[in-house]
C-alpha cells in the first residue's frame, strides 16, 4: 500500500483513521482493553497486508478488520470468564464510565447486524455504499437498517434518561 511504504507513511495512515476504528471497535465490543487491541491488530494487518489499498477504502478496510477480528473474538469469549464489574481502570471518572457503559449497554441490546451497520454508518463514517458492500446488501437495505437501528437505540437511551446528550452523534 502506498501509505504503508513509509514509517511516515503509516504514521499518517494511522492519524487519520485510529480515532474512528477504535470507535467503531469500542462501540462493536463495549470494551475498552478489546477495542484497543482489535484497533491494534487492524492496522497491524494493513502494514503487513503488503497489497495495495486505495486511499479511499482504507477506513473501510479497517472496519472489515475490525469487525471480522471482533467475531472471532465473540466466538472465543463465548467460553472465558466475565471480570467483576467492580474492576474499573485506574482513573476512570465513575460517572463518564457509568454513562459509557449506559451507552454501551444500549447499543449491546441491538442486534449484532444492526449495531454493526449503525457503527459503520455513525462511527467508521462509511457511505451506505460501503457499508452495503461489507455486508452483502444494498445500499438502500442499509439506509433502512440504519435508521431503524438508530431509532431503537434512542429509544433504549431515552428509557435509561441520556438520550438529549447524545442525540446529535447518531
Amino acid at each position: 500500500m502506498a501509505e504503508t511504504d513509509s514509517a511516515a507513511g503509516f504514521g499518517a495512515l494511522y492519524e487519520r483513521h485510529s480515532r474512528a476504528v477504535y470507535r467503531f471497535a469500542l462501540a462493536l465490543t463495549g470494551n475498552v482493553a478489546q477495542a484497543e487491541d482489535l484497533t491494534a491488530e487492524a492496522f497491524l494487518r494493513i502494514l503487513e497486508a503488503g497489497e495495495r489499498v486505495e486511499t479511499l477504502t482504507v477506513r473501510a478496510y479497517l472496519v472489515t478488520i475490525v469487525r471480522n477480528l471482533s467475531r472471532n473474538e465473540w466466538k472465543r469469549e463465548r467460553r472465558r470468564v466475565a471480570m467483576p464489574a467492580e474492576v474499573v481502570a485506574a482513573g476512570a471518572d465513575p460517572a463518564v464510565r457509568m454513562e459509557l457503559e449506559a451507552v454501551l449497554g444500549a447499543l449491546q441490546g441491538l442486534a449484532a447486524g444492526d449495531r454493526e451497520v449503525l457503527l459503520m454508518r455513525a462511527e467508521a463514517d462509511l457511505s451506505y455504499e460501503e457499508i452495503a458492500v461489507l455486508t452483502g446488501g444494498t445500499a438502500q437495505a442499509a439506509r433502512v437498517r440504519a435508521h431503524r437501528a438508530r431509532k431503537r437505540l434512542l429509544l433504549a437511551m431515552q428509557a435509561i434518561g441520556i438520550e438529549e446528550s447524545l442525540r446529535e452523534k447518531l
